[in-house]
Parts: C-alpha cells; sequence; structure tokens
C-alpha cells in the first residue's frame, strides 16, 4: 500500500489504446526539495482501458494497493485499487 499526493497526470491520444497514468509521490514530496535533501519516492499508476478515473487529478491525495512491476524509469502499478482522501479545491 502505498499513499501520496498525485504529482501529475497523463492522457493519451484518441488514437491510442486507452490508458490513464498519474504519478504519485509520498506526502513529504509537497515540500520543496533542499540542499542535502533527497528526491522522495515516486511510483506510477496506470489504469488499462480507461481514458480518465474519476477524482484523480494533480494535488489530489490518495491511497493506492496492487502487483508492484519494475517500469522503465519507476515502479509501476497497473489498474490498482485506490481511495482518494482528499482532493485539491478549485480556486
Amino acid at each position: 500500500m502505498c499513499q501520496g499526493h498525485i504529482e501529475s497526470v497523463t492522457f493519451v491520444p484518441a488514437e491510442r489504446t486507452a490508458e490513464f497514468s498519474a504519478i504519485l509521490s509520498e506526502d513529504d514530496a509537497a515540500r520543496p526539495a533542499g540542499p542535502g535533501r533527497a528526491r522522495p519516492p515516486r511510483l506510477r499508476v496506470v489504469w488499462l482501458g480507461r481514458r480518465r478515473v474519476p477524482g484523480i487529478e494533480a494535488g489530489a491525495e490518495i491511497r493506492v494497493e496492487g502487483m508492484l512491476a519494475r517500469g522503465k524509469d519507476m515502479p509501476t502499478i497497473f489498474n490498482p485499487r485506490y481511495e482518494i482522501l482528499s482532493r485539491q479545491e478549485n480556486e
């Protein structure tokens, strides 16, 4: 199980196979990195067959659970179970 804030989401063009992905950073990632501070762990979550997942947007805090796979550049969970803990309000 992993919990954190969504840094970004990625939409694929309509002509490609449906896939919606987001980059999740641990809660400490919201604080800017300073001298001597390592970049917090990040995780890619991917929903195959979906163009969008309601409530999954940049700034939302979520908890995900699923089988961890090794991705090209970071660990990835495909089709995770998820819980939205909080959402960023539009200003």
